[in-house]
C-alpha cells in the first residue's frame, strides 16, 4: 500500500509529511514523497553559473533529502520528482502511476480561515483527484501522536453516502481503530424558506439524522466497534464543534454531489467543517469503491 505526499519545503509540506507518516504507520503503508517541478527544469548536475532551471533542479534534490531526514526509521519512504506545469495534475499523475491509495497535502497556503488555509493547489486537488485527498491541518508537524486514534465518518442521506460509509469502514478496519458515525444538523435558515416552529424543525431534522445513522450502523459488520452521534447547531460549524475531537482523530467526508464520477469535489458543508476543525480531513471521490483505491 502506498500513500502519496505532495511535498513542498514549507510548513504546509512538513504538515503533509508528518500526517503521511502517521497514516503510513497506522495502515502499514509506504510513503511516496512527490515534488512537482515545471517543464524545463534540469535535474542534473548544477553548474556554478547555471540558470534558474538548473538551480531549481539542484534545490529539489536538497529539499527531498531534507524531507527523507524527517521520516522515522520504521517507515519506508521513497522520493519522486514529477515534471508538470500544474502541481495538482503532477501529483494526480504520480498517484495514479504508483497506485497510491490517497494523496496527502498540507492545508496551509491561503483561502480558508482557521486551521486550514487552502491554497490553489489543494483546492484544485479537492476538485479533481480520482483518489481520496487527505488535508493536514496547520501544525500537524508538531503533533506527538504517531497513529490514527479514531476514524469519524460524516454521513447524510444524499446519494453516495453508502459508498463513503463502506470506504470509512474499510479504512477503520485496516487501521484497527473504532469508527464513529456522525450526522450534522445545521439549522441555519435557508433563503426563501417559510419560517416555522424552530423547535419542530429541529426535532424533525434530528429524528431524521438518527434514522440515517441507525440504518448506517445496521449496514456494517456485526460486532464492529462503531458509535453514532448527532450534533445540531445554528450552523455546520457550531454543530461539528459540539463533538469531541482529539489529536489523532481523522474525519472522512464524501465528495459533493456536484462533482463528476470518480473525482473529488469539496462541497460547501465540508468546507465549513474545515473552517471549524483542526483534525485531518479525507475527501472521498463519489465512485471511490469502484476504483479499487481503498485500504484492504
Amino acid at each position: 500500500m502506498r500513500l502519496m505526499v505532495g511535498y513542498l519545503a514549507t510548513p504546509g509540506g512538513a504538515d503533509a509529511l508528518a500526517l503521511g507518516v502517521r497514516l503510513a504507520r497506522t495502515l502499514s503503508a509506504e510513503v511516496e514523497i512527490c515534488l512537482v517541478l515545471p517543464h524545463g527544469s534540469d535535474l542534473g548536475a548544477v553548474v556554478a553559473t547555471g540558470g534558474y532551471e538548473e538551480q531549481l533542479g539542484h534545490q529539489a534534490h536538497e529539499w527531498l533529502a531534507d524531507a527523507l531526514d524527517l521520516v522515522p526509521e520504521d517507515i519506508v519512504a521513497h522520493c519522486h520528482v514529477n515534471i508538470d506545469d500544474s502541481f495538482a495534475e503532477g501529483l494526480i499523475d504520480a498517484a495514479v502511476q504508483l497506485e497510491a491509495v490517497a494523496i496527502v497535502v498540507g492545508g496551509s497556503g491561503g483561502g480558508l480561515s482557521a486551521n486550514y488555509t487552502l491554497g490553489p493547489v489543494v483546492n484544485e486537488l479537492l476538485h479533481a483527484s480520482p483518489v481520496p485527498v487527505v488535508v493536514a491541518p496547520r501544525g500537524a508537524r508538531d503533533s506527538k501522536i504517531d497513529r490514527v486514534r479514531t476514524v469519524t465518518c460524516a454521513i447524510g442521506e444524499r446519494e453516495g453516502a453508502d459508498l463513503l460509509l463502506e470506504t470509512a469502514f474499510r479504512a477503520s478496519e485496516a487501521a484497527g481503530t473504532p469508527l464513529r458515525l456522525v450526522s450534522l444538523v445545521a439549522l441555519d435558515p435557508v433563503p426563501g424558506a417559510i419560517r416555522g416552529d424552530d423547535e419542530a424543525v429541529r426535532h424533525r431534522a434530528v429524528e431524521h439524522a438518527f434514522q440515517t445513522l441507525d440504518a448506517a450502523k445496521k449496514a456494517l459488520r456485526k460486532g464492529f466497534p462503531v458509535t453514532a452521534n448527532v450534533a445540531d447547531g445554528g450552523t455546520v460549524e457550531q454543530a461539528v464543534k459540539k463533538l469531541d475531537w482529539h489529536d489523532g482523530d481523522l474525519i472522512m467526508v464524501g465528495s459533493s454531489r456536484l462533482g463528476t464520477a470518480r473525482r473529488t469535489f469539496l462541497g460547501s458543508t465540508a468546507a465549513k467543517m474545515l473552517r471549524a476543525l483542526d483534525v485531518p480531513m479525507v475527501v472521498v471521490p463519489k465512485a471511490e469503491i469502484a476504483t479499487g483505491h481503498i485500504p484492504q
